[in-house]
């Protein structure tokens, strides 16, 4: 076996190895919390008709998304910065570089969240509209909003998404070292803002997003589906227009303006060619 292969090989077990333990904890946290707390009634999580999807999903796209990411970030230190060699790539982005590198680590992450999530907040209206919903509608396929939902993503999507943003911050100079606390914290805030909860958090609903907050995100298009397009802080839709959260109601129907994609993972990664 060759050494890629390999790398990609060593790469799929720890990511898998970091990823179950942190998928059991969210799964028993949520079982409880929509126990007592559900938005919507439903059948438990694991009673999804297409839990099995999700699942593969859940697994597939940390592993993607961090193959991508190495890669691209080696490339863009080899096209921008002419490093090529190893060990000087490994030294280039091990802390960051630049002015960025020199803020404390705490304020790194705390641009990175801010600065991330702006870049997503456009990138998301973006998928919205034209062709490049049809790569986005395989995260709005979903009927049964639970928190494993939040990894349904095309890969598509995670590239010119998720992907791409973190890529731009870490080239920029921000030091990787700023994953180790923000990467569980999007991990559980994703799962959270997908959970089966009916919470609004108050006053506080308009400084980070909650589950009800993007449930009506995933409702139908004429009734909210075109707004609250922040992952985590609802700022943006506040300032450019788009925050929907009406008192006195939650959101109910998820999903129904893409009953034609299919259930499973093979037909919904093929879905945006054959459209």
């Amino acid at each position: 076996m060759s050494s890629l292969p390999m790398e990609v090989v060593v790469m799929l077990g720890e990511t898998i190895e970091k990823v179950l333990p942190v998928t059991i904890v969210l799964a028993v946290v949520f079982s409880v919390l929509s126990h007592f707390w559900a938005c919507n009634p439903a059948e438990p999580w694991w009673r999804k008709r297409e839990l099995t999807t999700d699942i593969v999903y859940w697994f597939f796209v940390p592993v993607f998304a961090r193959v991508l990411r190495i890669g691209l970030l080696v490339l863009g230190a080899g096209v921008i910065f002419k490093i090529h060699d190893a060990d000087e790539l490994i030294a280039f982005y091990e802390n960051g570089h630049g002015p960025l590198a020199q803020l404390p680590l705490w304020l790194q992450g705390l641009l990175f969240l801010v600065l991330s999530d702006f870049m997503l907040y456009w990138s998301h209206r973006l998928f919205h509209g034209g062709e490049f919903w049809k790569y986005h509608a395989v995260h709005h396929s979903s009927e049964e909003i639970e928190w494993i939902s939040a990894a349904r993503f095309h890969p598509v999507n995670l590239i010119l998404g998720t992907i791409a943003a973190d890529v731009v911050l870490l080239m920029a100079g921000i030091s990787p070292n700023v994953m180790i606390w923000v990467g569980p914290f999007t991990t559980f805030h994703s799962a959270f803002v997908h959970a089966n909860l009916n919470w609004t958090l108050g006053p506080f609903r308009y400084v980070l997003a909650t589950p009800v907050f993007h449930r009506w995100h995933h409702t139908p298009i004429d009734d909210g589906g075109n707004t609250n397009f922040a992952g985590t802080f609802p700022i943006w839709d506040i300032l450019f227009g788009t925050f929907r959260m009406p008192e006195g109601r939650t959101p109910e129907n998820y999903g129904k303006d893409e009953a034609e994609m299919p259930g499973e993972i093979v037909g919904q990664l093929a879905f945006p060619f054959r459209h």
